[in-house]
């Protein structure tokens, strides 16, 4: 599977409204093909399961660069997996790789979610993660909180899960005086997903640092906790 052909079945599934519209909803210009989600889901799909990870990470990297907007999705679902091996650092290399070129949530959701999977395979490469919260890049500093959000997973963490979720919430401390609503709303949601396991960390959190968060983030993050 070539990038040509990968983008000639996206293309052959586009409708130009569709493609106007989601050009109003994102408000970032680039080309949009006018395909849903669920069809970009399904080809992308299609090709992880048919190729060998060599294919697959040259086909994500053409879809990327063409910088079309189904096309860089498809390019982060062709690196969803779990258990990839060996687990070595092609395939994260190509997602971080990609940070500087992320400039809108959903694309940067989507390689989000094969992001986290690397994460959990390999907790070390937090140390990475960490020197993003410094970033003069948006999405490259929202990336350390929505990368990990899958340690907040565990009712019952391991030690080295215990670990990493601290370790975070000093980013979100760090990064709570940034202003960005992006930032803010990441923060929040990071503590969100957190207090349904650990309601007491998060009480805790907002108490030393909630009053450096906007009202609204201050209000998501604290959703679920008992008033």
């Amino acid at each position: 599977m070539t990038p040509e052909a990968a983008l000639a079945a996206l293309a052959a599934h586009g409708d130009a409204d569709r493609a106007a519209q989601m050009h109003a909803y994102h408000k970032v210009d680039r080309p949009y093909l006018g395909v849903s989600n669920l069809i970009t889901g399904e080809l992308a799909t299609d090709w992880r399961k048919s190729l060998s990870l060599d294919a697959r990470l040259r086909l994500a990297q053409g879809l990327w660069d063409s910088d079309i907007f189904e096309a860089r999705i498809a390019a982060a679902k062709l690196l969803l997996q779990a258990r990839i091996r060996p687990d070595d650092t092609a395939v994260w290399s190509m997602i971080t790789d990609w940070l500087p070129d992320l400039d809108s949530w959903a694309i940067a959701d989507a390689v989000a979610q094969a992001a986290q999977r690397r994460l959990l395979a390999d907790p070390a490469r937090l140390d990475e993660v960490e020197r993003w919260i410094t970033s003069d890049h948006l999405w490259t500093r929202r990336a350390a909180l929505v990368f990990t959000l899958p340690f907040v997973k565990s009712r019952h963490p391991k030690p080295a899960e215990a670990a990493a979720r601290l370790r975070i919430l000093g980013w979100c401390a760090t990064l709570a005086p940034d202003r960005e609503w992006f930032i803010q709303k990441a923060i929040a949601w990071w503590l969100r997903d957190l207090s349904k396991r650990d309601p007491d960390q998060v009480s805790d959190w907002l108490a030393t640092h909630g009053a450096m968060l906007k009202p609204f983030a201050r209000k998501e993050a604290a959703r679920y906790l008992a008033p």
